[in-house]
């Protein structure tokens, strides 16, 4: 065990430093001058600036990718998690119990985890969103996210962590089996509760207010056989200048969501185009076909998972004594978070491939369902105001990216002039 970890994850770091600097590289070629395609359309300074933005982001994605393994390391092969492990069993298991100590070892591996992370998100937030012009959240905005994502992660995984340490206790060896049962509902009332509940808490949403393209909005919608709740305007503009557009929940909770920031950049042509491609999605079923791929997924790693719990080699060989006197669920559940990435990463590429697929899927869609030119021209629009770049390196696009670059893209769709 401890081999194949060390080779796993010596392999996806160097894959994922290979990747990164042939991106950066590649990047900062092209830089002095905009691609032939888009010479009429992007201004050099524009494509320059997306170049910095890209090639900035590499370099803080480079550290973090280092913390990450580090992390991982410090927790397994050097000891952390079993040291943690060995404080709260003693401190905790003779006054909470089993499941309380569990739940304890739990919450202060998310904790530490989340405290590790802080800095890089601190960056990434004040410091390179704010260098190009991107934040508009304040340090007392932020750490109030921080608190709230702190507070609806307990409320949220606390019972689910209950729930499941329950199962894995009570269920014998088909715990797995209806723990994931258990993964899949809890999923699907997040998808409910999450446009009326979860999503207020951190943002504000208004009626869509312009009468005229919500009429515009709603007979596309009648079009395309889709029925939501509402229309709704996000604040998106009190964090960031990124604009986006989205459907959220599940069945009859469905709603859809506009960033302000992308309702002041675009058309009512371009938002009808924008939104006809996200019917695209819903009209061609990508988001069951994807929730059903997830969920298979889950099922086979619980499986695994299933058995690698009986196996005393699975912790001593990840630099963990298991307890003797003490369930070992909650550390089966954590070394295999922890692990897992290192070997999944190499499936990233395919599943990047279905969903490009679905995105050329979804624009050829919204051309039949609005102007093609708007759609071009608004996806221009968002590539300028993103920073995005117009050359990014081939393989690293076939690795990573979950949508076509602009130039593979744009070059399926109507010319935008």
């Amino acid at each position: 065990m401890t081999a194949a970890f060390v080779a796993a994850l010596l392999l996806s770091l160097a894959t994922r430093l290979w990747l990164a600097t042939r991106q950066m590289r590649h990047v900062a070629a092209h830089r002095g001058a905009v691609p032939a395609a888009f010479a009429a359309s992007v201004p050099l300074e524009a494509h320059q600036r997306a170049a910095d933005y890209t090639l900035a982001k590499g370099r803080l994605g480079l550290v973090t990718t280092f913390i990450g393994t580090a992390t991982v390391l410090g927790w397994t092969l050097l000891g952390g998690l079993d040291a943690l492990n060995t404080l709260l069993r003693d401190a905790l298991l003779p006054s909470w119990g089993e499941l309380g100590y569990q739940l304890a070892l739990l919450t202060a591996v998310s904790l530490i985890g989340g405290l590790i992370d802080l800095p890089g998100e601190w960056v990434a937030t004040f410091r390179l969103e704010q260098r190009f012009g991107f934040n508009r959240t304040t340090p007392a905005l932020w750490w109030a996210d921080q608190a709230k994502g702190v507070l609806v992660g307990a409320a949220l995984g606390l019972p689910l962590a209950a729930l499941v340490l329950w199962i894995m206790a009570a269920s014998g060896g088909l715990w797995w089996l209806w723990a994931w049962g258990a993964l899949v509902g809890f999923n699907l009332l997040v998808l409910v509760l999450y446009p009326t509940v979860i999503a207020p808490f951190f943002n504000k949403f208004e009626p869509l207010a312009d009468a005229a393209l919500a009429e515009r909005v709603q007979a596309l919608m009648q079009r395309c056989g889709f029925a939501a709740k509402g229309l709704f305007v996000m604040d998106g503009s009190r964090r960031s200048a990124h604009g986006n557009a989205y459907f959220t929940g599940l069945g009859a909770a469905k709603r859809v969501v506009f960033f302000d920031t992308l309702l002041a950049k675009l058309t009512p042509g371009e938002v009808e185009a924008v939104l006809a491609h996200e019917l695209g999605h819903f009209k061609l079923h990508h988001v069951p076909k994807t929730m059903i791929g997830l969920f298979a997924g889950s099922l086979a790693a619980l499986a695994l998972l299933g058995w690698l719990a009986g196996q005393s080699g699975f912790y001593v060989g990840l630099g963990l004594a298991p307890n003797l006197a003490a369930p070992n669920d909650a550390l089966a559940l954590l070394l295999f978070m922890l692990v897992l990435p290192s070997f999944t990463f190499f499936v990233s590429p395919v599943l990047a491939q279905f969903s490009r697929r679905h995105e050329f899927q979804a624009d050829a869609f919204a051309c039949q369902q609005a102007d093609g030119r708007d759609l071009a021209r608004a996806l221009l629009k968002l590539h300028a105001d993103n920073a995005s770049t117009l050359t990014p390196d081939p393989l690293y696009v076939r690795f990573y990216y979950s949508h076509p670059p602009a130039s593979e893209r744009l070059a399926a769709l109507p010319s935008p002039t």
